[in-house]
């Protein structure tokens, strides 16, 4: 934690490296931000997709304490983790919109809390429906409010949680496998070590994942 730098935390590299007195807490630095993602409403600025695809690349690191022997486990393990705080985060969420009813949309502004996004989310929803639980998860900021706008118009609970477990098991596994085997083959096949490009893999898959946001975005103003 020397030399820190506010910056750091826009860096999901930063999360993984993690150490306080020399231990490594990255793995359980994840996990609290995926949760805190849905489940906290403070989450869309925090990195999502990037964190999780590093996840991948950084997965023996991430698991040697609770490592099985075996690469394909220890990968499918790290990812079932990840869906499963996903799913408790997007649930709490869910319960926060269900409780709160029409509240949020006569919140005023915070820091933490953009009522413009909730209003993207809902016009998501509406426009997707269930599945958008599902699609929501490849979306930054729309994926921290669509649980609560599941909540706000009630859907149905069950039909909620099926599409919360099939949309975090989903993004979880895609992401963090696709680290994981596309930095192997960049490794062995092409003799590139994916570690020293992060900072381009990061502002990739953001673009990448905001792309629709953005245009969404520009279409609604046009």
């Amino acid at each position: 934690m020397e030399n820190f730098d506010w910056k750091q935390l826009l860096n999901p590299e930063f999360y993984i490296l993690l150490e306080i007195g020399g231990i490594k807490i990255g793995l359980y630095v994840v996990l609290f931000i995926v949760f805190a993602e849905t489940g906290l409403l403070a989450g869309f600025f925090l990195p999502g997709d990037s964190l999780l695809f590093l996840c991948g690349i950084y997965s023996q690191l991430l698991m040697n304490e609770f490592s099985l022997g075996n690469d394909f486990l220890n990968v499918t393990v790290l990812a079932t983790m990840v869906a499963f705080m996903g799913v408790l985060g997007n649930t709490v969420g869910y319960w926060f919109g269900k409780k709160s009813g029409t509240y949020l949309f006569k919140r005023k502004d915070s820091f933490f809390f953009k009522k413009k996004y909730l209003y993207q989310s809902k016009d998501f929803f509406d426009k997707y429906g269930n599945s958008a639980v599902v699609f929501a998860r490849f979306l930054p900021i729309v994926r921290t409010f669509a649980p609560v706008v599941a909540g706000i118009v009630e859907m149905d609970r069950k039909r909620f949680m099926f599409y919360n477990v099939l949309g975090s098991f989903l993004w979880s596994f895609t992401m963090i496998f696709a680290g994981h085997y596309l930095y192997e083959l960049f490794l062995k096949s092409l003799g590139i070590d994916l570690k020293h490009y992060i900072e381009y893999i990061v502002i990739g898959i953001v673009l990448v994942t905001t792309l629709p946001v953005i245009l969404k975005f520009m279409k609604k103003r046009s």
